[in-house]
């Protein structure tokens, strides 16, 4: 789990919901701002944080810094760090993360052949 009070009702009713099935923790996750979206970039190729700015234009530094920390340690990120000057950072996909790819790009195909927004 995330950074929720914990004290809040919102708090148990989530704890709740994620022990009941692991997919809703992973609903919650998926559910926050531009996570998907940066997951589907970096599937995509961009491997480094300002391909990835690039790409998702209207991110801000902080949320993409965020959203790629929350994929790394949920495993579906490989951060690599790669020496030189100046050094590099790049980041790819787990075979966990492709899998989560996949699935969601199913779900996006679903979506927009399915359902009438």
């Amino acid at each position: 789990m995330s950074e929720r009070k914990l004290s809040s009702t919102n708090f148990y009713n989530q704890s709740f919901l994620e022990e009941k099935c692991a997919l809703n923790e992973l609903l919650y996750l998926l559910s926050k701002r531009w996570m998907t979206e940066v997951l589907f970039s970096i599937e995509e190729g961009n491997s480094r944080f300002n391909s990835l700015r690039e790409d998702l234009e209207h991110i801000s530094d902080h949320i993409l810094a965020d959203r790629l920390k929350y994929l790394e340690q949920h495993e579906l990120v490989n951060k690599s760090c790669i020496p030189g000057n100046p050094p590099r950072t790049e980041y790819t996909l787990t075979t966990k993360g492709e899998e989560l790819s996949e699935i969601l790009g199913g779900l996006c195909d679903f979506a927009e052949s399915k359902m009438q927004f």
